[in-house]
């Protein structure tokens, strides 16, 4: 090679995923810098005698710009600001990760913060002092987790049925989006049928334009918004012809009806804009969280969102994420703890980004795990996906957390998907919305996704959406739909989530409602983390859930799996003896083979098994003898037996689970000839060839020794459980009595 090529070693490194990524050096003038840029403000509060404040984070009232002005008269609690603001900044931090300081007196401190001051005080928190801030800190005792429900067709009946699906998989909040704006109430209608079919007390919201989605609420066809969007900049709010006085304005309208409401920051999110003003990541996202706190809004959605992949490629950014999500938590509001936008190509990455809040636990784990496929998600692909859903319920497992999800059967998703499809369609055509053939039924119902629904007609939802809007549809008629179809219980269901709206209990801080329709909020469920032995644990019913992955097999679950494959090979002629003959090979096998064990790790059959050993062995002239070995699962001492009784000395061991060597018989257990030690990537062409190895060696040859095949496959974690379940039943066969027995294997 030559000196301008790379190396081998960076070819290969420069060809992985994380490299896909892109990362950007620290830049103040563009706001690509995650803490402590030189252009922010130093912390300070001034006010004049008559309470007022007339200085802010370094800037004086006249010069305040939109944000400053509401966070001054709204968002701060000046009776203990110059308590808050005299203290030292790492002495507030240790206060904030202190188990003995209790988190009421953290949100009394807070409340009294400027944006700068908190900045400053929460950069100072480690990574693992952020961890247990957060597990202290979230305003609702127990996590929840929030799903993206969409497809690229807007196909009623699939978002129906994937609705159904993400209840059933435990998500408390579902949020759909459309990539036509028209199609919005078919969606909002579908996904809420389907989500009352799937599990009591969903919460439902239509992500779109701020004045529709309003009109979706009003009319009850969704039951939250989160989508108001705030800035840290005062450039980006006029920019969309918005202030904070507007997005009050919107925040007090959801209230007075009644509907649960989040804004939506996230850091970053100025530097895309090309607005950051040299200013920190941070510090803009803690004045975004001083103004979410001013409007009254119920919670954050933050932790980068959209610009999760800016603030993620700056040193610190996926830091300042999670420092972001525990500054909402201190506020005393709702977090909704990002993690719904794809951060990184790497899924290395992508779960280093989550794990930390997961651990932790929060109101919302995710603002948005797709819970449809990477492709239909009309947010762009989550963090997380449906392609990652089995990964997150067993690390809910690994690591014994909660974090908002639970197994679903696929008995019980069928049934759901079903009900929630027919319960659409019939609401439809009572509603004088749409007609759907039997085809699309099916198709929807089956399908992973919409590439599976080619029956779909994309003017559906636009036609379903004219005639609700037109027609002024309400979530009254489609309670009285589901009624009149023989939808009983969805019916009730959809009325419960109306009746909570008149209560208004699910205003409540982090509220969400459990499945007999009781709010958990601040309120009602507020978080006592106190250090070890307090706070939220799963209880006994719940870690059932969480443990009881689909993909688990116990030993008697393996013996079934064995037993299928079980045949009338094998034939036991008597004791065996010491063998005479010269090209005589003994292949000895293990006491469950042929007895509790047909299948090897690799899928093959040990009958197939012992066929190639022995037509490996005849290729050399070699004549194959099959013994059972009853005393021992040790494979060195399989082989050394079958050596010691065969007449050339030269002994093949077999384990049952397909592990092989050949063995001779003046050599030490544990020595050996050649091995297989990585049963599962053995093939019949490799089994035959040890035979004819095995072969050689009675000859006196010195054949190519034998090496494991090469393979990526994560062995150990693929096969090792399933390794302790043979060995386990491989013991319940041992007979050190019987002593070796001579087999006859017959087809």
């Amino acid at each position: 090679m030559t000196d301008t090529e790379q190396i081998g070693r960076f070819r290969f490194m420069d060809a992985q995923r994380v490299n896909l990524d892109g990362f950007a050096v620290e830049d103040e003038s563009l706001g690509l810098i995650a803490f402590d840029a030189s252009a922010d403000p130093e912390p300070s509060l001034s006010l004049d005698s008559d309470g007022a404040v007339i200085e802010m984070d370094g800037r004086a009232v006249a010069h305040f710009d939109l944000i400053d002005e509401f966070i001054a008269r709204h968002g701060l609690d000046l009776s203990v600001a110059a308590e808050v603001m005299a203290m030292d900044d790492v002495d507030f931090a240790r206060r904030i990760v202190d188990i003995n300081v209790p988190r009421e007196e953290i949100i009394r401190l807070t409340a009294g913060a400027t944006p700068a001051k908190l900045a400053r005080v929460l950069s100072r928190l480690r990574a693992a002092e952020l961890v247990i801030a957060m597990t202290k800190m979230r305003a609702r005792r127990t996590p929840s987790n929030q799903a993206h429900v969409t497809n690229r067709s807007d196909d009623p009946l699939l978002l129906a049925a994937d609705a159904a699906t993400a209840a059933a998989f435990g998500f408390r909040e579902i949020e759909t989006t459309v990539p036509v704006l028209g199609d919005a109430p078919s969606n909002a209608v579908a996904v809420s049928i389907g989500a009352a079919v799937g599990a009591v007390g969903v919460l439902v919201q239509c992500s779109v334009e701020e004045a529709l989605e309003l009109e979706l609420g009003m009319a009850g066809l969704v039951s939250y918004a989160e989508t108001v969007s705030i800035y840290g900049t005062e450039q980006i709010f006029i920019d969309g012809d918005d202030t904070p006085w507007s997005k009050a304005l919107l925040t007090s309208a959801y209230a007075s009806r009644g509907m649960k409401m989040r804004v939506t920051s996230g850091g970053g999110s100025e530097a895309l804009m090309g607005a950051a003003e040299n200013c920190s990541i941070f510090y803009l996202e803690a004045r975004c969280v001083a103004l979410a706190r001013a409007l009254g809004a119920q919670g954050v959605q933050n932790g980068g969102i959209d610009a999760a992949s800016v603030s993620g490629s700056v040193p610190g950014g996926v830091r300042s994420m999670m420092a972001e999500n525990l500054m909402v938590m201190m506020r005393n509001l709702e977090a909704c703890t990002g993690n719904d936008a794809l951060m990184s190509e790497s899924e290395v990455r992508r779960t280093s980004r989550t794990h930390p809040i997961f651990i932790a636990g929060t109101d919302f784990v995710c603002s948005g795990f797709g819970s449809i496929q990477r492709y239909d998600n009309m947010f762009g692909p989550s963090q997380w996906n449906s392609e990652d859903i089995d990964d997150y319920l067993i690390m809910q497992r690994d690591w014994t957390v909660d974090g908002g999800l639970r197994s679903a059967s696929e008995d019980q998703v069928a049934h759901l998907r079903r009900r929630a499809v027919l319960a659409t369609r019939d609401v439809y055509r009572f509603l004088g919305l749409a007609d759907f053939d039997d085809i699309w039924v099916e198709q929807a119902i089956d399908a992973a996704g919409s590439k599976d629904v080619p029956a779909a007609d994309l003017m559906t939802p636009l036609d379903a959406s004219r005639i609700i809007r037109q027609s002024k549809v309400t979530m009254v008629d489609v309670v009285a739909a589901l009624d009149a179809c023989g939808y009983t219980t969805e019916a009730e269901r959809l009325l419960a989530m109306l009746h909570a709206r008149v209560d208004g209990d699910y205003l409540h801080t982090a509220a969400i409602f459990d499945e007999d329709m009781n709010v958990m909020s601040l309120i009602t469920d507020p978080n006592d983390y106190a250090g070890p032995g307090t706070g939220y644990a799963p209880t006994d019913d719940r870690l059932a859930q969480i443990n009881a992955v689909r993909q688990q097999r116990s030993v008697a679950d393996l013996r079934d799996e064995q037993a299928a494959a079980a045949s009338s090979s094998f034939h036991v002629l008597g004791p065996a003896t010491q063998g005479s003959d010269p090209t005589e090979v003994t292949i000895g096998v293990s006491a469950a083979t042929g007895r509790a064990i047909w299948t090897t790790l690799s899928g093959l059959s040990v009958v197939d098994v012992l066929d190639e050993l022995l037509a490996g062995l005849e290729e050399e002239g070699c004549r194959g003898r099959i013994i059972r070995i009853n005393d021992t699962v040790d494979l060195g001492m399989i082989g050394l037996t079958a050596a010691r009784l065969s007449g050339s000395g030269i002994g093949i061991g077999l384990q049952a689970k397909g592990t092989a060597l050949i063995h001779r018989r003046d050599l030490s257990p544990l020595a050996n000839l050649e091995l297989y030690s990585v049963a599962p990537t053995v093939t019949p062409e490799l089994y035959r060839a040890l035979g004819i190895n095995a072969g050689r060696h009675a000859k006196g040859a010195t054949p190519e020794p034998l090496r494991n095949p090469y393979s990526d496959m994560a062995i150990e974690a693929r096969f090792h459980t399933k390794v302790v379940s043979l060995v386990a039943i491989e013991r319940t066969c041992l007979n050190p009595s019987l002593g070796p027995e001579d087999l006859e294997l017959t087809r």
